[in-house]
């Protein structure tokens, strides 16, 4: 025997109500059949009602458009005309009733708990009737002659033991297998229930089993008769690792146990309703969760016990609208009873506590209630404790809302180190702050409270790190299109697919800047047509770059800077600020005022996140990096030798006989070596910049003022507009050439060096022969020679190409890679 309960969605449109006949009639085995009302039929029910209680006609237009759906779904499932007219007529005799209770209603301005109840069950009442006609073998029956309640304490709670006897009874005396009689085309009778409506036991009145109860009906009739499976359809898979309307990345969960389901379900995941667990578990009866609109999708299946579940996490969920109330106070400590008061005031006036967290010191209890129920708990706890804080023994109730609770759950935690650090490590690193925390001994769920700001970013950012998730997602701002920003995003385009397949790695780009415009999506920007997209859209400038991504508020985040501007440069602090980390090929920041670099240096550590440079020296070359390594080894930086500019490189390696130096400095220009502006590469200013970065990553406090210049060409070059420097720059030549002619005779080249020696620092235009390691670098590359405690026999040596959009590119990328290999 199966019992199968169809939710409000599975009968709520003609497609779902067919297709709740073709399951239904495809079973080849005995079943009975729990539906619930018409989806969104309950509210309405409700929303008539108190129309009428404040006495607005209004509830007549809603009471006809009620009357008008069910007529509309009958006509359009039902096709025998018979059948159709008789059902009809069942059902339009059941709402003249509901209109005369909701007249009544509406002329005497009064509306008890007990017509409340008799208004909510027509809803099952008449969708039961829609279903038994509807489906081959469809019998219904009345589930208020056997679901019986008893009233206590003012509510209505299930005479589980009665129920039982009456269910037993009721399906053991209904025939409901198929016997081999003559007719061949003979058919199952198939029972078909109104979910959710009850029957008081003493006085007859109508009660219902309260929201959910459509899946409580059915498990309570499971369990009576034994039967060997409840099926719970409803309009998802079953249930989802997480929120698939917060996380795109949620999947189905294959198997739960009872204990995993009744976690998830407390804490937000509407899939069952939560009572629905306990009858069914007694009797180690499976519940499998599958979906109407994709019957053949296998679902979720809740059982005892799981077999070979390695898994340690196997859901996140969440609590929306949550008001953390903290009861506080020095007489709290060693008092024996306080907790007893606190929670026994609450129960008495019907507030539900869904997460307590205290102190080993005693003085102060936090719980959390809904939204709603907050006002009321801070009132009635006040005057519970009216006398200890006129004393001043205890202090008023303290009530912060505006939060979400997020709880994780799976058995196999049990007994599993390291669980709650990683937890809480995670949201450290993305800047996410506890507000309270809470796990039972059973260590099945570890529940906690965030601001409800960051609940997004939290559920995200679990999601992806306790690898619930398929694929790491890292989420890239990208500023700046030109020839490095447009070289790097045309490399993640072309490595996206590989990077999912080789690294289960997403690199989603979920915002790109150019100087004037921007485009912003969270679920990711098509590379493919960025250019066109980024073409329409609307004017941008700094202020709402920075607000658009400090608002998006998204996990995983890192801003890649492929500009040169010092308005984008100033943002990185606020960014870092709100732990997105920074991966710049842009030299301002690194190379600005030291006090400047060290604050978004220690805001990176202290955040856990990551501020990166590589590309600000040698483009692809791994110079910063290695110094760091060799730092981090216990190695000291003694000396730096280094040619870091590709322009002023590929200037001295061209300058010959038949080029002049005029000829080579717009050589350098057309092949797009230097600057838009060559004097910027010329006056060594870029150089300077890189040996200010390098002496710091080094370990030295240096300012771009500290380093002594020695310039190659008269300072008046460097003045002025930048078609005087060009009608000008021929006037060196002839000197050039003279001073080359020199040098070539001793077999000697230019090469423009930066040094560093124990802090002190200096760029200058020096002559070098050919036993010097710098004599043969050719065309831009870079070189660079480190003299540390470890090499300073034989200094390191690292050399290639040091310019170019391209090599450029790839070491922001590489930086970005590392980021998502932490």
């Amino acid at each position: 025997m199966k019992v199968m309960k169809f939710g409000g969605t599975s009968v709520g449109s003609v497609e779902s109500i067919l297709s709740l006949k073709r399951i239904v009639e495809g079973e080849t085995e005995p079943v009975i059949v729990v539906v619930s009302a018409l989806g969104g039929i309950t509210d309405r029910l409700i929303a008539t009602s108190e129309m009428a209680l404040r006495g607005d006609e209004q509830w007549r237009t809603e009471f006809e458009a009620m009357k008008q759906r069910h007529h509309d779904m009958v006509n359009s499932v039902i096709d025998d005309e018979e059948r159709r007219k008789n059902l009809l007529t069942t059902l339009d005799d059941m709402f003249e009733q509901l209109r005369s209770i909701y007249y009544g209603v509406f002329l005497i301005h009064d509306l008890s708990p007990k017509t409340q109840a008799a208004i909510v069950s027509y809803g099952e009442r008449l969708s039961s009737h829609i279903v038994a006609n509807l489906i081959k073998g469809g019998v219904r029956r009345n589930s208020r002659d056997f679901i019986k309640t008893v009233r206590k304490q003012g509510k209505h709670v299930l005479d589980a033991e009665l129920t039982t006897k009456l269910v037993k009874e009721a399906f053991n005396s209904l025939e409901c297998r198929v016997e081999s009689l003559e007719s061949a085309t003979a058919a199952k009778a198939i029972p078909v229930v109104p979910g959710f409506i009850s029957r008081d036991r003493d006085t007859g009145e109508t009660t219902n089993l309260g929201r959910g109860g459509s899946d409580y009906t059915a498990a309570i009739i499971a369990a009576a008769i034994d039967a060997d499976v409840l099926e719970i359809w409803t309009d998802v898979d079953g249930f989802m690792t997480a929120d698939p309307r917060v996380i795109k990345t949620a999947y189905t969960i294959n198997e739960l146990s009872y204990v995993e389901a009744m976690e998830l379900c407390n804490f937000g995941a509407k899939v069952v309703y939560p009572p629905t667990i306990y009858p069914v578990c007694v009797k180690n009866i499976p519940i499998k969760v599958k979906n109407t609109f994709n019957p053949s999708h296998p679902g979720t299946l809740i059982k005892q016990k799981i077999e070979n579940d390695h898994r340690m996490i196997k859901g996140i969920s969440s609590i929306k609208g949550t008001t953390l109330i903290t009861v506080t106070g020095l007489s709290m400590v060693g008092v024996i009873g306080v907790n007893r008061r606190i929670f026994s005031t609450l129960a008495e006036n019907g507030i539900s506590v869904f997460m307590v967290s205290q102190a080993s010191s005693e003085n102060s209890t936090s719980i959390g209630v809904r939204d709603e129920d907050a006002q009321q708990a801070v009132e009635v706890l006040n005057v519970e404790f009216a006398k200890e804080i006129v004393t001043g023994a205890m202090f008023p109730m303290h009530a912060e809302s505006g939060l979400a609770t997020i709880a994780i759950v799976g058995e196999n935690m049990k007994h599993t180190p390291g669980i709650a650090g990683k937890l809480f490590g995670t949201l450290g690193r993305s800047g996410i702050s506890v507000i309270a925390c809470a796990q039972g001994a059973s260590e099945t769920n570890i529940s906690f409270v965030v601001d409800a700001n960051y609940l997004r970013k939290a559920l995200n950012v679990l999601h992806d790190s306790f690898f619930l998730s398929e694929y790491k997602v890292l989420n890239l701002f990208v500023c700046g299109v030109g020839t490095v920003g447009g070289n790097l995003l045309e490399q993640i385009n072309s490595q996206y697919k590989k990077l999912k397949e080789t690294r289960q790695l997403k690199l989603k780009v979920v915002g790109i800047a150019s100087s004037k415009k921007a485009i912003f999506n969270r679920d990711g920007i098509d590379l493919r047509t960025y250019k066109e997209k980024l073409e329409q859209a609307p004017a941008s400038n700094i202020h709402r770059l920075k607000e658009e991504i400090i608002g998006m508020n998204i996990f995983n985040s890192v801003f890649v800077d492929c500009t040169a501007s010092a308005d984008v440069a100033a943002l990185y602090q606020d960014f870092l600020d709100h732990n997105i980390s920074v991966v710049t090929a842009n030299k301002i920041a690194a190379s600005g005022p030291y006090a400047e670099y060290s604050s978004l240096k220690r805001t990176a550590l202290k955040k856990g996140i990551k501020f990166l440079f590589e590309t600000n020296v040698g483009a692809g070359l791994p110079i910063i990096g290695t110094i760091g390594d060799l730092l981090a080894s216990g190695d000291k930086i003694l000396r730096i030798e280094a040619v870091l500019s590709g322009t002023l490189n590929f200037i001295f390696n061209t300058i010959s006989e038949d080029i002049p130096f005029s000829q080579t400095v717009r050589l350098a220009k057309e092949k797009g070596y230097s600057e838009p502006d060559p004097r910027i590469d010329l006056c060594g200013k870029d150089v300077i910049r890189k040996l200010v970065i390098l002496a710091r990553e080094a370990g030295y406090q240096v300012e771009q003022e500290d380093v002594e210049k020695h310039h190659f060409m008269p300072d008046s070059f460097f003045q002025g507009s930048i078609d005087d420097f060009w009608h000008a720059l021929p006037t060196l030549d002839a000197d050039f050439e003279a001073r080359r002619k020199v040098l070539d005779s001793e077999g000697k080249r230019w090469r423009f060096v930066a040094k560093m020696e124990g802090g002190r620092t200096s760029v200058s235009l020096e002559a070098v022969d050919q036993r010097h390691p710098f004599y043969g670098l050719e065309g831009s590359n870079n070189i660079v020679l480190l003299t540390t405690e470890r090499y300073r026999e034989y200094p390191m040596l690292i050399q290639g190409y040091g310019a170019g959009a391209g090599v450029t590119a790839a070491g922001v990328f590489a930086n970005i890679m590392s980021i998502a290999n932490i």
